[in-house]
């Protein structure tokens, strides 16, 4: 077994709300079920992802595995990925598996890979934070040139059907008064500050979309994702989720650096997963969709519950105004998909949170 990561000192039954039986095998095998008959639509295609080595790509990779071993359902894979050798020894199983190619290459001017493709998921962002403000114009140019070498490639291979990953960051600051945004929320954000170029990025990329499936008949569907909990979620980044779960492996007090009035929402990852193969299986032309949870979390609110089910029941907010992307709400109207594809949310925010850290411990153990 490897050494562990962290110095775990869970308080005494911490899990005892979990089930200790949890394998994230029945999560792949949930997801794949709740995707059921679309599935058929892709049959034996020929599949092109870009942002598949990501948080939301790796999900989509698991599942995708996953439901070829069950239903045998013949598709070829082509991954794009800068890093093919990293992507080989972060996920073998994957960089193995029957059907998975990688292709090594930059989004933004990536050559094309030999035949033709039926299917395509764009999702390559860099979404960390880290780039958006120290090289906010490397992050414009990843999304916008990005997005628009994928289309000019799926023009170029008369692709069948595209599925755009975006972000509800194209919306800008939700009003407090606004309780969820919907796809008809008129927000835009900051074109002044260049902090906003993911999201403002990410909006050139929706019109890009718009235009290519006006002027070349592409076939797109664009999923706004929001905010998520789950496996292979880092720990060590800007999202607060992971942070707390963090300090809590480590049986630290749970720290909120803002002032904890943020408001978020967080959809179980492989509700996540499921959600967006149905929506690039049987998703409208031109159909945009929030991908995210409705059920809103302040910050503050979110780290008491993460130290109270599985830290040592300690956390502290340290008052500080938050100076992050957005202070305020962002929290997705779910209406739309739900009705129209059917899907639906079956984990709640307790059990993402106790999954995604039993997953993090049997990581640590090698398990």
């Amino acid at each position: 077994m490897q050494q562990a990561r962290w110095t775990t000192q869970l308080r005494p039954g911490a899990l005892d709300a979990f089930d200790l039986t949890w394998k994230l095998e029945d999560d792949l095998d949930l997801a794949v079920d709740a995707v059921g008959p679309a599935w058929e639509a892709l049959r034996g295609a020929r599949l092109f992802i870009t942002g598949g080595t990501g948080f939301v790509g790796r999900w989509l990779l698991e599942t995708l595995a996953r439901a070829e071993v069950r239903l045998g359902l013949g598709i070829d894979a082509v991954i794009l990925t800068r890093d093919p050798d990293g992507f080989a020894a972060r996920a073998p199983h994957l960089a193995a598996a029957s059907g998975f190619s990688c292709h090594r290459g930059d989004v933004r001017e990536f050559a094309y890979p030999l035949g033709d493709f039926t299917h395509f998921i764009h999702g390559a962002t860099d979404s960390a934070g880290d780039l958006g403000m120290s090289d906010p114009r490397a992050m414009f140019d990843t999304v916008v040139l990005g997005t628009r070498r994928v289309l000019d490639f799926a023009v170029a291979k008369g692709v069948k059907r595209i599925l755009h990953l975006s972000t509800g960051a194209v919306l800008g600051r939700q009003p407090w008064t606004l309780p969820h945004m919907a796809e008809s929320f008129a927000g835009v954000p900051d074109s002044a500050n260049a902090g906003d170029a993911y999201g403002e990025g990410k909006r050139a990329a929706e019109m890009l979309c718009a235009i290519y499936g006006r002027q070349f008949a592409l076939d797109v569907s664009i999923a706004r994702l929001f905010a998520f909990a789950g496996p292979f979620q880092p720990l060590d980044s800007r999202f607060a989720i992971g942070n707390f779960i963090r300090d809590a492996l480590a049986g630290r007090t749970v720290v909120v650096k803002g002032d904890g009035r943020a408001v978020r929402s967080y959809l179980y990852a492989g509700d996540l997963a499921a959600w967006l193969w149905c929506l690039l299986a049987r998703g409208p032309t031109g159909g945009l969709y929030h991908v995210g949870s409705d059920e809103a979390v302040s910050i503050g609110e979110l780290a008491a519950r993460v130290a109270r089910l599985v830290g040592n029941g300690s956390y502290e907010i340290q008052g500080a105004a938050d100076s992050g992307w957005n202070p305020g709400r962002y929290v997705p109207a779910v209406d739309a998909i739900t009705q129209d594809l059917g899907v639906r949310r079956t984990v709640g925010l307790d059990q993402a949170i106790l999954r995604t850290l039993a997953w993090n411990l049997k990581a640590a153990a090698g398990e």
